[in-house]
């Protein structure tokens, strides 16, 4: 029998049929869950928009309700990171990649840099992705790219970022949800609570983005998506870089202004 949060998604999605559609997977695949697999979670969230917590309690807790409304700036900004989270925490599959494809921008930086994920996602295949995504960040012994905060700031990793960033999750009420491997530091990881601050799933006072962006991300984000553009392995990837880089300019130069 189906729990009520893979029942839900598929209500909203209009069907099992579409739901795997969406997905980019076979319809027999997701008429086998009894629930929305762990690896999935997000992926269903993005397609459907049926929380995390509704999907899988048991992996994610239900935040407070926000205390007021999330302005249209903030909600902006939630997208661009959960979008950025997405395409970092793993690989995406074919059902990803072709709503990558349909992404519209103008002629500002963060539109230009749209446009081409979209056509970098045109161009490729989900496979072709995935061996890029093992090769940059995995490897064997390890990728060309080490995505977590401790390596670019001390050379290491686990070391004292990791744990001051774990220390200001706590105080957050952020906790690290069963089943993940990696360490918090990862830079999907920290794209994913910088878009549940914004949008109000994790509770946090007024200005917890931007100390949380002015701790653990501006001192080495922009280096690590500079890097991913150059990198020798890179091809979709350098379109993300190119995307990431161009959030964190903005967000550098907004956070300069007065309040």
């Amino acid at each position: 029998m189906r729990d009520q949060g893979l029942s839900q998604a598929i209500r909203v999605a209009g069907g099992v049929s579409e739901l795997a559609r969406r997905l980019g997977i076979s319809q027999p695949s997701v008429s086998n869950w009894n629930r929305v697999p762990a690896e999935r979670v997000l992926e269903v969230e993005t397609v459907t928009g049926v929380e995390r917590m509704v999907l899988r309690p048991d992996l994610y807790e239900k935040a407070a309700e926000p205390a007021a409304e999330i302005s249209e700036i903030d909600s902006a900004r939630a997208q661009e990171y959960a979008l950025l989270a997405a395409l970092l925490v793993r690989a995406p599959d074919a059902g990803l990649l072709d709503r990558l494809a349909q992404l519209r921008g103008d002629a500002s930086p963060l539109g230009l840099a749209h446009s081409s994920l979209a056509q970098a996602a045109a161009d490729t295949k989900a496979d072709r992705v995935e061996h890029e995504y093992f090769n940059l960040f995995i490897g064997v012994g390890r990728g060309e790219l080490l995505p977590y905060g401790s390596y670019y700031l001390t050379g290491f990793l686990h070391e004292r970022p990791l744990a001051r960033l774990r220390s200001d999750l706590n105080d957050l009420g952020v906790e690290r949800a069963a089943g993940v491997a990696e360490p918090e530091d990862h830079v999907g990881i920290l794209c994913e609570v910088m878009a549940g601050l914004l949008s109000g799933k994790f509770p946090a006072g007024q200005g917890a983005d931007r100390e949380f962006f002015e701790k653990h991300m501006r001192p080495w984000f922009g280096r690590f998506f500079s890097d991913l553009e150059q990198a020798e392995g890179a091809t979709f990837y350098r379109r993300v870089g190119t995307l990431g880089r161009s959030l964190v300019e903005i967000e550098t130069e907004a956070f300069t202004l007065p309040a």
